[in-house]
């Protein structure tokens, strides 16, 4: 009996199994944090800026309005600062509110949660670009005020701390009100409640306030960065408690740009 022929061809090798490409690295939080400015910023240019013209010269007008009820003095001084850190509550808190319920609304969180960005990054990239909005009206309305009630202006230097840390306990305090509102109308009322509380409890002297209304004054961080700027007009600042109200302001911001951060993560995931 005749064996079977051999064949000779070779089997061909099986194919190795397909190995998944690995994800993405996920960003530092500093090229991160810049890369999220950036686009922000350019962004809201166009949009904001016409509004950042609404809250100059709506705290110009306002202390034009106070002008004929304030001469001078410590009323005087606490009107140009309140007038000055309401451009920062008008922008980095109650604008911040605003975006942040209108992106969880329309379903953006669910495009920064497809990015490989920690969600700090996204809270403080937005934070940063809109208080970047407010550093020229700011210092406009403090210029203003300053010639309007005869004050001194050689300190106006102290604005460069004042703005970012007023700045950053807001808009952690409006990123987080924006993020943590159930619905799109009520982000945008807590801004707005958020910004008349700036704007009665910074801008009116506190010598004028009853001792009620003083306590929920001391819990609005932006009233800490209108005591440091209204210090700096006297003849002779106290800069210990000008750099203690900074403080003040400095230590909200984390708290505040920490809570955001964690209303940014409980948003996403639902």
């Amino acid at each position: 009996m005749e064996a079977a022929p051999r064949d000779d061809r070779r089997r061909p090798t099986p194919a190795p199994a397909a190995v998944p490409a690995p994800l993405a690295a996920r960003a530092r939080l500093l090229p991160a944090l810049g890369a999220v400015y950036r686009a922000q910023l350019s962004r809201a240019r166009v949009a904001r800026i016409p509004l950042l013209f609404v809250a100059t010269f709506q705290s110009i007008g306002i202390m034009v309005l106070m002008r004929g009820v304030v001469d001078g003095g410590s009323e005087a001084r606490a009107v140009v600062a309140g007038s000055s850190v309401l451009v920062v509550a008008f922008v980095a808190l109650n604008l911040l509110a605003q975006y942040f319920g209108q992106l969880r609304a329309s379903g953006g969180l669910d495009h920064y949660a497809t990015l490989p960005v920690p969600p700090a990054a996204v809270v403080l990239g937005a934070a940063a670009a809109y208080a970047s909005f407010t550093v020229p009206g700011t210092v406009v309305t403090a210029v203003t005020g300053s010639l309007l009630y005869q004050l001194p202006m050689g300190h106006l230097w102290v604005l460069a701390a004042v703005v970012p840390l007023s700045g950053a306990a807001l808009a952690g305090l409006g990123a987080a009100l924006g993020l943590l509102a159930p619905r799109q109308e009520l982000a945008t009322l807590c801004g707005q409640l958020g910004m008349s509380a700036a704007l009665l409890l910074g801008v009116l002297p506190a010598e004028r306030m009853p001792a009620l209304v003083s306590y929920a004054r001391d819990l609005l961080p932006s009233t800490y960065g209108v005591e440091a700027l209204a210090r700096t007009f006297g003849p002779r600042p106290d800069w210990l408690a000008v750099l203690a109200d900074l403080g003040v302001c400095a230590g909200v911001g984390v708290i505040s740009l920490a809570a955001a951060t964690w209303a940014y993560r409980r948003a996403a995931v639902r």
